[in-house]
């Protein structure tokens, strides 16, 4: 469990989801974390010592303040005045310098350690397959990258660092004081617990203002994220709804400034107390060492008083850190708890110890008995059986959510089956390298992805050392040079977030040039017309034609016309082959695909180009 958003956190308080959901701090645990810190030892040695060396020089003002008072100004002695002045002045200069080092050290340390942290994340996650991005929540994912790691710096420049130099303050402080008086350190001692009264019930108030702000800043950005969206935006304009949800911002907003408003005023009232309390200690030392020195024993000095009250005073802060530290230390270790169940989910798709990296290939594709599923109650494909030789073009049609998305998948591993096996030129695919695998096999899919960039960055993505020629070539081929040449900037042309610049056919025709130039043996075109307008259609079919004519070839089949360019089409129908044969050979069997052509046709009798499936969309399991 992370913290809170804001670091708005309080003091000494768990949420009741942090306590139920505490860590298990074990051994293990502590050594892996600290095992970050190995590579960093020697770095990791300078800060304990600048920390011990700027702990003690911050206190011997404190001390130097007693021999002020008693060897300067009471003793009216200016050269010893002027000397212990100077003397603390000089100590309080190094104390800082060396305190800016320790801290620059430490966050050098606490920013290495979580680049080697998000590094090894991302090369952790690259290797996840498509069930893991499917299954978790995208923004828990962003989130484990990002502030989860993030909040790693927090841990070692503000936990860690905290324990170490609040310990050490605190046991040289109390070494001092007893050395001076163990009688007035004592009475010191004992007032120390009453300054963590306020400190606690302030970071009870605040937390739960923080709760409330916390869901209130949720709110907040959800409108906005809702509203102010691409989508969003247009939805609320297209129903004239700009008034309601300004009301509803309205409404959130006022609400935040009224719990921003508490919280202020809730710290007032903490520092007011605390104020407080912090007096109560250097008037009682004052008032009992006033006691001893004028009653009991005379050999006590104004300057042993005055260094009891200073060293008090600098025993405040680093108790009442210390008392809390434990809220600290739950959520550090609830922290990288999170982050380490990313890392230890193990990878599903591996390169085998042994993967084989062919000198040749062909793009031939095979499926031998092969049998998947999500979840082990719902098959999604069974008992898969075909051979696709070189050069030859199949055709799978079936009604949405048969399992021909899926099937597909299965060849570039980015599932592996469950039983069976997948053959790429008659070798298993899980025995051949991964790369060599994704290398030969392009697939454009049916919702087309382009990079936040120009039209070259997405086309260069396949290839980056694609000469220019290379780039137009494919452009043509893929039937999309007209549309390139005619922008202002040409292949510089920007295609906006996920391609929102351009239109549907358009994105899809930059998607074929990209898999044209990676020139994969064997090319997968999974819906590539769906909810496409008639004419873009036509155009992505005119730049299919010639590609499946010449490679081999699997298509997804959406309309006729992709069907009938095919060698062969197989139809899946409940996660089986249910028949297989030409157009012709299927259609006047009066099964499946007799079913599929004639309602289809039916409905979209007047277009030259009948849908094939149950739906205008695909969405396999």
């Amino acid at each position: 469990m992370p913290p809170p958003p804001g670091g708005r956190l309080g003091p000494g308080v768990l949420t009741e989801e942090e306590k139920k959901n505490k860590p298990k701090v074990t051994k293990e645990l502590l050594l892996r974390i600290f095992s970050y810190l190995k590579p960093y030892k020697k770095q990791m040695a300078l800060v304990l010592l600048a920390i011990l060396v700027s702990a003690v020089l911050t206190l011997l003002p404190s001390v130097l303040t007693g021999r002020i008072v008693d060897e300067g100004l009471i003793a009216k002695n200016m050269q010893k005045l002027i000397l212990y002045i100077l003397l603390s002045f000089g100590v309080t200069l190094l104390a800082n310098l060396i305190g800016i080092g320790e801290s620059y050290l430490n966050t050098w340390i606490a920013q290495h350690i979580t680049y080697d942290m998000r590094n090894a994340m991302y090369i952790h996650l690259q290797k996840m397959s498509q069930r893991f991005f499917t299954t978790n929540n995208q923004g828990d994912i962003i989130t484990r990258m990002t502030s989860d790691i993030s909040g790693v710096q927090q841990i070692i420049t503000g936990t860690l660092t905290s324990i170490i130099s609040n310990s050490i303050t605190l046991i040289v402080a109390l070494v001092i004081m007893f050395r001076e008086n163990w009688l007035l350190a004592l009475v010191g001692v004992l007032v120390v617990p009453l300054f963590t009264i306020p400190t606690r019930n302030a970071g009870k108030t605040r937390w739960s203002i923080t709760q409330e702000s916390q869901a209130c800043s949720d709110e907040i950005n959800g409108i906005l994220n809702e509203t102010l969206s691409v989508s969003g935006q247009l939805l609320v304009k297209l129903f004239g709804m700009e008034q309601k949800e300004y009301e509803k911002y309205e409404k959130v907003n006022k609400n935040m400034i009224r719990l921003n408003i508490r919280e202020s005023m809730a710290g007032r009232w903490f520092r007011m107390a605390l104020n407080t309390f912090t007096n109560i200690g250097p008037m009682l030392i004052y008032l009992v060492g006033g006691v001893i020195m004028m009653e009991i024993d005379e050999t006590v000095t104004v300057g042993q008083i005055t260094v009891l009250v200073a060293l008090l005073g600098k025993m405040y802060g680093p108790v009442n850190q210390l008392l809390n530290i434990q809220v600290d230390w739950i959520r550090s270790m609830a922290l990288f708890t999170r982050i380490f169940e990313y890392y230890d989910m193990p990878a599903e798709i591996e390169n085998a110890p042994d993967a084989i990296t062919p000198d040749t290939v062909r793009g031939e594709v095979e499926f031998q008995h092969v049998r998947f599923h999500y979840d082990p109650e719902r098959e999604i494909l069974k008992d898969i059986n075909f051979k696709l030789e070189q050069g030859r073009c199949f055709a799978i049609v079936g009604p949405s959510g048969s399992g021909k998305s899926t099937l597909i998948n299965l060849i570039p591993r980015l599932y592996d089956v469950i039983d069976g096996r997948v053959l790429f030129d008659g070798t298993d695919v899980r025995k051949l390298d991964l790369a060599f695998l994704r290398k030969n096999i392009g697939i454009v899919s049916q919702e087309t992805y382009l990079f936040n960039g120009t039209i070259r960055d997405n086309l260069l993505y396949a290839k980056p050392d694609a000469t220019e020629e290379e780039l137009i070539d494919a452009c043509k081929q893929a039937n999309i040079y007209d549309f390139v040449s005619a922008q202002e900037t040409g292949l510089d042309t920007v295609v906006g977030n996920r391609g929102l610049k351009l239109s549907g056919g358009e994105k899809q025709r930059i998607s074929i040039a990209r898999i044209l130039l990676k020139d994969p043996a064997l090319m997968i075109f999974d819906e590539a017309t769906s909810a496409l307008d008639s004419i873009s259609e036509q155009k992505i079919q005119d730049a299919i034609e010639p590609l499946i004519a010449t490679r081999t070839s699997i298509l997804i089949a959406h309309r006729l016309s992709t069907v009938l360019a095919a060698d062969e089409i197989l139809v899946i129908q409940d996660g089986e082959i249910a028949e297989r044969g030409t157009h012709n050979e299927l259609v006047g069997k009066g099964g499946v695909y007799t079913q599929l052509y004639e309602t289809q046709f039916s409905r979209a009798k007047e277009s030259e180009i009948p849908d094939l499936s149950y739906s205008e969309g695909e969405s396999d399991a």
